[in-house]
């Protein structure tokens, strides 16, 4: 049976994700804002199909997509950048599941942030 990652997540740690920011070309501000900041992410699962809308205290982000299929990407809700494709090396994010945990990687050119969420009570 296929993992089901449908749930209220709430994040626990987020290692390197300053570095991450540098690496996308996030404005220092901007940057400053999002350290501070403790997302809960909800993760809508339909098999392939997964919504994940990531709320904070300063701004809401959704993203859809299909396993497998290349989509754009808009961070309207975050700095407003378009996504593309080759935009940047090595950019990317895995989701897994461990026990009760949510492990969220993302990568962009050399940089790797680390971030572990728990379900919500």
């Amino acid at each position: 049976m296929p993992t089901n990652f449908s749930g209220t997540w709430d994040i626990i740690s987020n290692d390197n994700f300053e570095s991450y920011m540098v690496a996308l070309g996030i404005d220092f501000a901007t940057r400053k804002i999002a350290n501070m900041l403790k997302p809960q992410k909800v993760i809508e699962q339909d098999g392939d199909s997964f919504t994940i809308k990531t709320f904070t205290s300063f701004k809401n982000y959704t993203v859809s997509f299909k396993i497998g299929e290349e989509f754009d990407e808009v961070t309207r809700a975050m700095d407003n950048r378009k996504v593309k494709k080759g935009e940047k090396k090595n950019r990317g994010w895995t989701h897994w599941i461990e026990g009760d945990k949510l492990h969220l990687e993302i990568t962009c050119e050399d940089k790797v942030c680390k971030q572990v969420y728990k379900r919500s009570a």
